[in-house]
């Protein structure tokens, strides 16, 4: 579904990611895991068009999106959920969600789709007319995931979406993520808390400095004694 290939991104002189290569196959779940600063944000960044590759190639279903603009990006069907959430904050849950839609013009499908988000997520049909930035940052969180199914996408971006939550909240965040997977949508997951993420991922990526350094089963890489050490805290 989505193939990356020796991929070069520089921030002015700071070379952010140095030829790295990875794939999503369609319907798996597959997480970027490394610490802060390791190009994982930049790597969401430059699939979803946000940052221009300096060199390299990105192929989508078949097309290349390296040069393609964000907004058609999301047309083709890849939605990212951005670190921080980036709520609209003096907009209503339901203008939120209405915004996660911009790029589709049948109301009848944006309707039935907004449905399921609220059936998903009770707690934003209760808060539907409330203001963003007046939500918890667990319900923030899931409003954030329901904006990206506005897009109906094919490939569904997370950018750190267990960031600033409660143990508690986190399990329920990541059992979502699970659900959206099994329901269809392939998943590209970039989470700090690595035992979560090795946890739902069948396939992970190992990115250390802008560089991919491991990668392999999901299942493998938690038993690695590396990523033991410096991810998992054993």
């Amino acid at each position: 579904m989505l193939e990356i290939t020796n991929l070069n991104v520089y921030y002015g002189a700071i070379h952010a990611l140095k030829g790295i290569s990875l794939k999503v196959e369609e319907g798996e779940i597959v997480t970027l895991i490394g610490a802060n600063g390791a190009g994982k944000s930049t790597c969401l960044k430059t699939i979803s068009g946000l940052l221009r590759p300096k060199s390299g190639d990105m192929v989508f279903d078949g097309k290349s999106i390296k040069d393609v603009p964000a907004h058609k990006i999301v047309e083709m069907g890849i939605a990212h959920i951005p670190e921080g959430r980036r709520m609209f904050s003096n907009m209503t849950v339901l203008e939120n969600l209405e915004m996660g839609a911009y790029t589709r013009n049948d109301r009848k499908g944006i309707l039935e789709d907004m449905e399921k988000v609220f059936k998903r997520f009770p707690r934003l049909l209760e808060r539907k007319h409330q203001l963003a930035g007046t939500l918890s940052g667990g319900e923030q969180q899931m409003l954030s995931i329901g904006r990206g199914l506005m897009v109906r996408p094919k490939l569904l971006m997370l950018d750190e979406p267990s960031m600033g939550l409660a143990p508690l909240l986190v399990r329920e965040i990541f059992d979502i993520i699970k659900e959206i997977n099994k329901a269809g949508t392939t998943i590209l997951l970039v989470e700090q808390n690595a035992h979560m993420a090795l946890s739902i991922a069948q396939r992970a990526y190992v990115l250390e400095t802008g560089s991919i350094t491991l990668e392999g089963s999901a299942k493998d890489l938690r038993q690695n004694p590396h990523v033991k050490k410096a991810y998992l805290g054993e």
